[in-house]
């Protein structure tokens, strides 16, 4: 199976958990409005999480409510960041943003929602021990929190109004948080399921969320909105200092190739059981959203 087929094939997986964990809700406003968040996107995190087990010899099925837990909070970022006092953007995923399509408490309700739904499916039976399933947890709650994700959301925010532009070390350490504390959790998962050494898949992860970002911002200059279904040219406009504006549009694509040449020698341990995970990290790169 192509890359792409197998992405989409995940996606699928992970979309059919996510709608069961929201049967049964009452269709209000908020409830909706999940739903609407969780649709579309790469699922890359989602893939990450399941090729991971795989590699550990653990079953998709069994695996599957971590991926849909990743994508939950996932969605909760993305629905918190749009917001006017956030990023202030109109657009996700080629949809109105939750704020713009309901009103903002409803956006800041549901994306409060996602975040807890993350947190209930990794209570999931299926997932095994509780020694297990603790460890999820904190591991989740630690990549998303403020040592990880909100650590670098809020990095970003205060660089807005800082009276200088971030350094390289500044913007790599944001968004080692932001975007890389997430994806490091996903790739990790499956050797924390199988309680094998994560060490290997953590070097691929670290290198892996750094040139997604460098993908990103790369794509804010040269993307187009019909393709990566957001606003592009936003940093420049704001002026914020970013991997393309300190780099350069060549420097900033020779460091994401790089980066992906890193990740894959991580996996090296893996063999070719790690093709699937090679062809995510070369996915990165050349996505076009």
């Amino acid at each position: 199976m192509s890359f792409p087929d197998a992405l989409k094939a995940d996606a699928a997986l992970v979309q059919v958990r996510l709608d069961a964990a929201l049967a049964g809700h009452d269709p209000v406003p908020v409830v909706e409005a999940m739903r609407y968040a969780l649709r579309g996107g790469k699922r890359i995190r989602a893939f990450l999480v399941l090729e991971s087990a795989r590699l550990h010899g653990i079953a998709p099925e069994r695996a599957v409510s971590v991926a849909a837990a990743v994508e939950a909070l996932h969605a909760y970022s993305l629905v918190h960041d749009d917001l006017p006092c956030m990023d202030d953007d109109d657009l996700r995923r080629g949809q109105p943003s939750v704020h713009v399509k309901w009103d903002e408490a409803t956006a800041v309700l549901a994306g409060d929602a996602l975040q807890t739904l993350a947190f209930e499916l990794l209570c999931d039976p299926e997932l095994g021990s509780a020694e297990r399933g603790l460890a999820l947890v904190r591991g989740l709650s630690r990549a998303s929190g403020a040592q990880g994700m909100v650590l670098g959301q809020a990095l970003d925010i205060a660089a807005e109004t800082a009276p200088e532009p971030l350094t390289l070390f500044e913007i790599t350490r944001l968004q080692a948080g932001k975007t890389g504390a997430l994806i490091c959790f996903s790739a990790e998962a499956g050797a924390v399921l199988a309680g094998a050494d994560p060490a290997p898949l953590r070097a691929y992860a670290e290198a892996l969320g750094l040139a997604f970002q460098i993908a990103d911002d790369v794509l804010d200059v040269e993307g187009c909105e019909a393709a990566t279904g957001k606003r592009v040219g936003k940093d420049a406009g704001a002026g914020k200092a970013t991997f393309v504006s300190l780099m350069g549009l060549d420097g900033a694509k020779r460091r994401a190739e790089a980066l992906i040449r890193e990740a894959e020698a991580a996996l090296s341990p893996y063999g070719a059981r790690a093709a699937a995970l090679i062809g995510a990290a070369r996915f990165v790169i050349s996505r076009q959203s």
